[in-house]
């Protein structure tokens, strides 16, 4: 229920995977898995980076979090 009206004030990247109703592992996997055979064909170097932002809402406050839902005109009872 909270995800829709979510949604439209406070918009995920289309490449986000965590949190979606997608296969997001597998797609990624196919992808890097398709990047690095292209990489390999073209004898080009090929680097990638992994961020982990574990535990990321354990390092904002509350306050901020409901400050900026506020910003984005959530209304206040979805918040």
């Amino acid at each position: 229920i909270v995800t829709p009206r979510l949604a439209k004030p406070c918009p995920t990247n289309p490449r986000q995977r965590g949190f979606i109703g997608a296969a997001g592992c597998l797609e990624n996997l196919k992808l890097l898995q398709i990047l690095m055979n292209n990489t390999k064909k073209k004898h080009r170097e090929f680097r990638v980076v992994f961020i982990d932002i574990a535990e990321a809402f354990d390092t904002i406050s509350h306050e901020h979090i409901l400050k900026g839902l506020k910003q984005k005109g959530l209304d206040e009872h979805i918040i």
